[in-house]
C-alpha cells in the first residue's frame, strides 16, 4: 500500500529560541511558492518549541509545519526535575515525540524499558510516538544488526496492542551512521527495514505491517535522500544536522521535485 513519506528534522541541542524563530520566517519564504508531497515537522529543544509555532509569533503563512518533542518522561507529573510530561506538550500543540533516539539510550540510560513505559504513556495522549532503534557500530560489524533490532522492536512494543499500532512511526537509525558522515547505503537501509517490517508482521499482522511508516535516520542529506526515498520500504527520514540549514531542509522536503 501506498504510505505518504514523513521527514522529521531532528534539531538536538541547537537552535534556542531566537535561531528558532528566524528559521521559521526563512523556512516560510522558502516553501511560498512549492508544494511539498509529505509530512513534515521540526523536533526542537523544548525551550525553541513555542518559538516555532507557525500560527503564532509573527507567521505570515499559517506554514504547515508540524511539531516534535525530542523527549519526555512517562509520568503524567511528579518531582522528576528536569524533565517534561506529555500532557504540558499537548498544551503547546505538539504533533510527534521522539522516543528511544539512539543519543538518549547512549547518554541518558534510555532502555528497552524505558521506551516502552514512553510508548504506552505516549500512545494514551494525542502526541505520535516516533520510536526509534538501531544497532551500534560493533553489532553491526559482529552481524548482529538483525538480532538487535529484534530485541528492540519487541522488548519496545510490549504490550502494544493491534488497535495502537498504527498510530506508531518507527525510525531505523544505525548509530553507526549518525553524525559520522556515514550512511548506510540505500540497500543497506531497505534491506533492514524491510527486515524490521518482517518483524512487525510477526509480532502483529501482514496488514498493519504494511501500513506502518518506518524512517531512516542517519546521515541524511540533500545528496542521498532521493535514493532513499525511492526504496519500498523507507517511509521518511529523521534528520540531524541537514536540517538546522533552511536551504539544506527545504531540499530535503523537496527531493521529488529535484
Amino acid at each position: 500500500m501506498k504510505r505518504k513519506k514523513i521527514i522529521v528534522g531532528n534539531w538536538k541541542m541547537y537552535n534556542g529560541p531566537e535561531q528558532g524563530h528566524h528559521f521559521l520566517h526563512h523556512l516560510e519564504d522558502e516553501l511560498s511558492d512549492k508544494k511539498i508531497n509529505c509530512d513534515f515537522a521540526i523536533a526542537a529543544p523544548f525551550v525553541t518549541l513555542p518559538f516555532i509555532m507557525p500560527h503564532d509569533h509573527g507567521s505570515k503563512k499559517g506554514l504547515d509545519l508540524d511539531l516534535a518533542a525530542q523527549n519526555f518522561h512517562y509520568e503524567k507529573e511528579g518531582a522528576f526535575t528536569g524533565e517534561v510530561s506529555l500532557p504540558m506538550l499537548e498544551q503547546l500543540g505538539i504533533r510527534y515525540g521522539i522516543i528511544g533516539h539512539s543519543e538518549r539510550r547512549q547518554y541518558f540510560n534510555e532502555t528497552d524499558h524505558t521506551v516502552n513505559l514512553k510508548l504506552k504513556a505516549c500512545l494514551n495522549s494525542s502526541i505520535i510516538p516516533i520510536m526509534a532503534f538501531g544497532e551500534s557500530l560493533k553489532e553491526f560489524e559482529d552481524n548482529k544488526t538483525i538480532s538487535v533490532i529484534e530485541r528492540q522492536l519487541k522488548e519496545g512494543l510490549a504490550g502494544i496492542k493491534k488497535g495502537q499500532i498504527e498510530r506508531v512511526i518507527l525510525a531505523y537509525e544505525p548509530i553507526w551512521a549518525i553524525g559520522t558522515g556515514k550512511t548506510a547505503t540505500a540497500k543497506q537501509a531497505q534491506d533492514t527495514i524491510k527486515k524490521a517490517r518482517g518483524i512487525i508482521a510477526e509480532l502483529f499482522d501482514k496488514s498493519i505491517a504494511s501500513k506502518i511508516r518506518i524512517q531512516y535516520g542517519g546521515s541524511v542529506k540533500p545528496e542521498n535522500i532521493k535514493e532513499l526515498m525511492e526504496q519500498e520500504d523507507i517511509d521518511g527520514a529523521l534528520v540531524g544536522g541537514a536540517s538546522l540549514d533552511v536551504k539544506s531542509f527545504v531540499k530535503l522536503l523537496t527531493y521529488d521535485q529535484n
